[in-house]
């Protein structure tokens, strides 16, 4: 490798662009993407050089493809090829080894059908099969709407594509969002991608794969993400829903069962748990009040009482009366003998 260090990185963002088999670059495109990564303005001249370099010190096969319509675009012949190529220690074979093992399990499941692939050249590229063993487990739902979709969203994040998504909301009204994605997380059991609207530029929105219709890549420049840093964004919140900047982080105290207090102190609801009294199972949580949030509360059933911030003691009082309005006007109607 160059020892240049601005060189280096450079190389970085080209390899990435010609594997991207999603989005054509052209010349001036190339330019755009690396003097927006690296903070500068880079010239026409210095990415052709990086171009030769690249071809005749690493062999890569950067390959000129032509239109009718439109300017000539540069992308890898093969794809797949890479000019970071590395030869594995034992060390890290022994820990490839073991991530094949764990990524085995999900073989067979259709919604991981795109591992299987992945699986099958590392054993062959690599000499690195798993054991016959079934050691690990992860939980699982196959029936989970919308994992299909996990693959190409994947790609279509790492690669900085574009795309347009054409969703549902739960109350059944149909949205298109012309979509830069940013990030992809999963929270209990289902799967979110982060970006912004193409519209609407100036804020971080999340979209649920379970009411995406469909997804298709669009033919835009890739705006990149000067908004979050996704290595602490969901640092303050349970969940994937961040609040406006309105919304003020609270103090939440919380008392449970002694029964509960052990699991909740060996598993804790965020990294913000502290221990207020421990002879009376007394913990906080410094977070800001999100939707899920109140459903993990909820959950407790009668196990936790909220005892602080007051306004939040009474939004949960509110709750369990109408839910127990519920109950008693079942029992009131002869329901429960149904």
């Amino acid at each position: 490798m160059p020892t240049n260090k601005n060189a280096q990185l450079r190389y970085k963002i080209l390899n990435r662009c010609f594997r991207n088999k999603y989005r054509p670059y052209t010349i001036d495109d190339l330019v755009d993407e690396v003097s927006t990564e690296l903070g500068g303005k880079i010239s026409r001249r210095t990415i052709w050089y990086d171009i030769n370099v690249m071809e005749c010190d690493f062999g890569a096969p950067i390959q000129k493809f032509t239109t009718d319509s439109k300017k000539p675009y540069y992308r890898y012949y093969d794809t797949e090829f890479s000019i970071y190529k590395q030869n594995l220690t034992e060390e890290d074979l022994a820990k490839l080894r073991s991530t094949i093992e764990m990524l085995a399990q999900y073989r067979g499941i259709p919604s991981y059908a795109w591992l299987e692939e992945t699986i099958s050249n590392l054993e062959l590229r690599l000499g690195v099969k798993p054991s016959s063993d079934n050691l690990v487990s992860f939980e699982q739902n196959e029936q989970l709407k919308g994992i299909e979709h996990l693959s190409e969203i994947i790609d279509y994040t790492i690669n900085h594509q574009p795309i347009e998504i054409y969703y549902t909301t739960y109350k059944g009204k149909e949205l298109i969002y012309r979509f830069h994605p940013y990030f992809v997380k999963q929270y209990n059991s289902r799967w979110f991608l982060f970006g912004i609207d193409e519209n609407h530029t100036t804020s971080i929105i999340n979209v649920a794969f379970d009411r995406i219709q469909k997804i298709r890549p669009l033919s835009i420049k890739f705006r990149a993400n000067t908004i979050a840093d996704f290595s602490s964004y969901f640092s303050d919140i349970v969940g994937v829903s961040v609040p406006q900047d309105n919304v003020a982080k609270e103090l939440i105290k919380l008392k449970f069962a002694s029964n509960r207090y052990p699991y909740v102190v060996s598993k804790p609801i965020h990294p913000s748990q502290k221990i207020i009294d421990n002879d009376n199972q007394i913990i906080s949580v410094e977070v800001y009040p999100t939707r899920e949030l109140e459903q993990q509360l909820l959950s407790f059933g009668p196990d936790v009482e909220i005892l602080a911030p007051k306004w939040y003691r009474d939004q949960f009082k509110m709750k369990i009366e109408e839910n127990l309005n519920k109950y008693l006007s079942m029992q009131k109607d002869g329901i429960d003998n149904i």
